[in-house]
């Protein structure tokens, strides 16, 4: 299973991807692999890439594409509406659902973004409407703002020039989940079976979003320290049997970050992952794991669902957003579901 992480580029304080096609580009670096990716990219999708960072103090890297003052607060509801039809459908299969929605890094990392650059009014209340319109539909969607917030001060939240939660934010997000599945009723499966974490490791290298920078600003802008676990079983699928849960989404839960391996090591349980490109869009991602021979073997108990707050606007039929093989009306992605899970 293969995802990319994210890329940006610090030109000025508030660059903005402008047209369809070069946002797209943008959600597909946004998902890029850690190791090695960029250097794949050919170099006129790294020129688009280059004009859409904003520099923040203390040398932090955001991404232009995700707006920080457009509310689309409407769409991002609308969203919330389809994501509820389609855990109803899993229900009737009697698999439980639990939503996670990682927020823009400008949410979670205000206090370095530049000097006069702030989230628009609309835009600051959007987690919480997306919240509120969840509970009012008994839809689980955990509450990750307030997670990465607890993360303790002496560690990143978000990795500063990268565009990705750190693997502390990652693991505080998991455990939230964690308690929210154990909420909804006994997990299956044999107590012991779950993840062993490992140790906390340093690991220096450019972030997503510096090594897509000219020279001479990568070089200014200077290396990350990631700080993630060491591997504590497999990375990403743990050894105990089928998965009791499954994770579904895009490279903030791949396993260098931690997320699969904390939910399962707090769940006690074996969990699985399905994660992808970023332009693939979590409405496909969905799919490819319904649709997939390992859901049809062993259907889990529970499928944990993570979207990006920068992209929840986009339905599976925002064409330009997602890729073309991606792209469906919401009847159509339904009709996927219910087939899938028949």
């Amino acid at each position: 299973m293969t995802d990319s992480s994210s890329s940006f580029q610090p030109p000025s304080v508030h660059a903005r991807a402008v047209d369809s096609g070069r946002r797209r580009l943008l959600l597909t670096l946004a998902a890029a692999p850690f190791a090695g990716a960029v250097s794949m990219m050919p170099r006129r999708a790294l020129a688009a890439a280059s004009s859409s960072v904003i520099e923040g103090r203390n040398l932090w890297l955001y991404p232009g594409w995700e707006s920080l003052t457009d509310d689309a607060t409407a769409d991002c509801l609308k969203a919330i509406d389809l994501i509820h039809q389609t855990t109803d459908k899993l229900a009737a299969r009697g698999i439980r659902s639990v939503i996670v929605v990682a927020p823009l890094k400008g949410r979670a990392c205000a206090e370095n973004l530049p000097a006069g650059v702030a989230l628009s009014d609309g835009v600051t209340k959007r987690f919480a409407a997306m919240r509120a319109q969840a509970a009012s539909l008994n839809l689980a969607l955990v509450d990750s703002v307030a997670a990465i917030a607890g993360v303790d001060a002496s560690q990143e939240k978000y990795i500063r020039a990268d565009y990705h939660w750190s693997g502390h934010s990652a693991e505080a997000v998991a455990s939230r989940v964690a308690k929210r599945l154990a909420g909804m009723g006994p997990l299956k499966g044999s107590a012991g079976s779950g993840t062993r974490l490992g140790k906390w490791n340093e690991e220096v290298r450019y972030g997503d979003l510096a090594a897509l920078l000219p020279p001479d600003k990568k070089q200014a802008v200077g290396k990350d320290h990631f700080i993630v676990r060491s591997a504590g079983a497999s990375p990403g699928l743990v050894d105990g049997g089928a998965p009791v849960v499954q994770v579904v989404g895009n490279s903030m839960v791949q396993p260098y970050l931690g997320f699969p391996q904390k939910l399962s090591n707090a769940i006690d349980r074996p969990v699985g992952l399905t994660w992808t490109f970023g332009d693939t869009g979590p409405w496909k991602t969905l799919l490819n794991y319904l649709e997939s021979p390992a859901y049809k073997a062993n259907p889990p108990q529970a499928i944990v669902w993570q979207f990006n707050e920068g992209q929840m606007m986009n339905l599976p039929s925002a064409a330009g957003q997602w890729d073309a093989t991606s792209v469906m009306s919401e009847d159509a992605f339904l009709a996927r579901v219910t087939k899938a899970t028949a």
